[in-house]
């Protein structure tokens, strides 16, 4: 038996927001977290800005009976931020976990580089200081896993636990995988999301390499500018977004306030390049047309499409190019279609919960945000994007995209309720 799955919990952290309706409002308003960098010297780079939170994430962590010191002593950033946002959801859903039902709430949570600071810094002190100074947690504490099982111990969920890792699709397939384990009854509710924290010179040196990021404006906030035709690359942000995912029967029992509905969820791959974009965009299409299968709607039920939209020369034409493919010239014309990436930065594996969000929300509130900075348009990516201002309209199903390095494709269609 097929279960449905909504949603009835929300959290985030962003470089605009320490939780998420200040995300969302962000979002909205189209004010832009990227400024210049702080978290690292960049004056031998020459792109100077990226979209940091701006508050130390331990500082915002309260100690409780479920965030200790101890166990804050030990948590990378990413799980810092995976650890707020989901306690901010868990709250929002007012889904108590107790003895009685810790076995049927589970955990699957994303990160695309886990806690990569905590890993070269352990490097660093082996090659400074010597072996004996290796602390006996670094590696519990810097793998991909590390947000799920300190997650568990904070909340005690003790239901199927697992981390997924898919780039920059990390999120979109969390909730995704979340989604699945719910719906053929594996669990009554779901922890589930992604977080990351690569703000750090060495992926900074690598996005440069890789010629991926915007040279940049005067004016930080404008860098990045989604399917605008002097689009030239993202910058780099971090957070995340966490939901608790339920089954729609155990939320109506316990009179659980619900934001949306989980329809749909697709994931394929490229299988053509680690870094380059398959230009034909099968792989996303396919990622599409498989969330569709699972939801068994019509292309024609969309009204809204939150897209991977990096604001690379390619992604921004590729996607363009399936969008219309899959729905045609007419209907994809039709749909408005938003990048919040200008405003919270590339996120990497915390980028498609964020997304995922700003889908939820926009059903909630019947309003999509902009893509800012939309000032030239591309004779060929030449759909709605929303430009620069936030606009009301009707929402019943919503799709989010997402695209990552090694050719991960996923997708999710959320509905109203």
């Amino acid at each position: 038996m097929k279960h449905r799955v909504v949603v009835t919990g929300v959290g985030a952290i962003s470089a605009v927001g320490e939780n998420s309706e200040q995300t969302w409002q962000a979002m909205l308003s189209g004010t832009s977290g990227i400024a210049p960098i702080t978290l690292f010297d960049a004056s031998n780079f020459k792109v100077q800005i990226q979209a940091e939170v701006k508050k130390d994430p331990k500082e915002l962590l309260q100690l409780d009976s479920r965030v200790t010191a101890k166990q804050l002593k030990h948590m990378n950033r990413s799980v810092k931020f995976a650890l707020l946002s989901t306690l901010e959801a868990l709250d929002d859903s007012q889904l108590e976990i107790c003895e009685q039902n810790a076995d049927e709430i589970g955990i699957i949570f994303g990160s695309g580089a886990g806690g990569s600071e905590t890993f070269l810094k352990g490097q660093e002190t082996l090659q400074t200081k010597g072996a004996k100074r290796i602390s006996p947690f670094l590696v519990a504490n810097f793998i991909v896993d590390a947000a799920s099982g300190h997650i568990a111990i904070a909340t005690g969920a003790r239901g199927p636990n697992m981390a997924i890792s898919s780039a920059c699709a990390t999120g979109t397939s969390a909730i995704g995988e979340a989604f699945s384990t719910v719906a053929r009854g594996d669990a009554s509710a779901i922890i589930t999301g992604s977080s990351d924290a690569v703000l750090l010179p060495l992926f900074h040196a690598t996005w440069t390499s890789m010629r991926a990021l915007s040279k940049g404006t005067a004016e930080p906030s404008q860098a990045m500018r989604p399917f605008d035709l002097e689009r030239d690359g993202f910058i780099a942000g971090e957070g995340g977004a966490s939901f608790i995912v339920e089954n729609y029967e155990h939320a109506l029992a316990r009179k659980a306030k619900i934001y949306a509905e989980i329809i749909g969820y697709g994931s394929a791959n490229d299988a053509h390049d680690m870094i380059a974009l398959d230009v034909t965009g099968k792989g996303l299409s396919r990622a599409i047309r498989a969330s569709f299968q699972t939801a068994c709607i019509s292309p024609s039920m969309v009204d809204y499409i939150n897209p991977h939209g990096s604001a690379t020369k390619m992604n921004d034409l590729v996607e363009t190019n399936v969008f219309k493919e899959f729905f045609g010239q007419e209907k994809a014309s039709q749909i408005p279609i938003s990048s919040v990436k200008p405003i919270i930065g590339h996120c990497m594996g915390g980028t498609g919960s964020l997304e995922a969000l700003a889908c939820i929300l926009a059903i909630r509130d019947q309003k999509v945000a902009p893509t800012i900075n939309y000032r030239i348009p591309d004779p060929e990516c030449d759909l709605d994007y929303v430009p620069n201002e936030a606009r009301s309209c009707d929402i019943d199903v919503a799709l989010s995209t997402s695209a990552g390095l090694g050719g991960h494709n996923a997708s999710l269609l959320f509905k109203r309720i």
